[in-house]
């Protein structure tokens, strides 16, 4: 008033936090409030493509589907998300290994990426050490050495290494569609 600023302020304890929170506030309201990315349209070869993710056992890791647990915001709780993650850390063997501890990951062990919105990506892996998806599925192999036990992953490769070119391509289709 008067041209004078004013020093104090007389917010009711609580509500200052609410209605100007800090950064971090900010961002995590943001990302929770932000809509899931929306898939691309369904095909056949989607449709297939899904199938052979399935079948290869990428599923295993990149879990279809996730349901939040309650939570104090009753938006965000019991909310089923296709995710494709289980949100685990796995051991990802020695040709992922990056030789940093992360709180309790060892340095070969990184927490599964979700993988919806991947089709809008442009690069993939924990690093964005490619920009090719299917190079991003076969650095998903990595043998044992005397540092680090073999990804858990391997066997998932193996099996899309052995499917047919149309069937690779139909699941590369579908995490396009993601």
């Amino acid at each position: 008033l008067n041209g004078i600023p004013e020093t104090v302020t007389n917010f009711t304890p609580g509500i200052l936090t609410e209605m100007f929170p800090g950064d971090y506030t900010r961002v995590e309201h943001f990302i929770q409030w932000m809509a899931p990315p929306t898939p691309g349209p369904s095909s056949n070869s989607t449709k297939n493509g899904k199938t052979q993710f399935t079948n290869a056992g990428c599923v295993y890791c990149h879990t279809t589907s996730f349901k939040t647990p309650p939570a104090s915001r009753p938006a965000l709780g019991n909310v089923t998300i296709n995710l494709y993650s289980d949100l685990l850390v796995h051991h990802m063997g020695p040709g992922l290994a990056d030789g940093l501890a992360q709180g309790g990951a060892g340095p070969d062990e990184f927490r599964t990426a979700p993988l919806w919105g991947i089709g809008q990506r442009l690069w993939f892996m924990h690093d964005g050490r490619t920009n090719d998806i299917v190079q991003a599925i076969e650095d998903h192999m990595s043998n044992a050495n005397g540092q680090y036990p073999a990804s858990e992953a391997n066997q998932a490769v193996t099996n899309f290494n052995n499917m047919s070119s149309t069937n690779q391509q139909d699941l590369v289709n579908f995490l396009r569609s993601l």
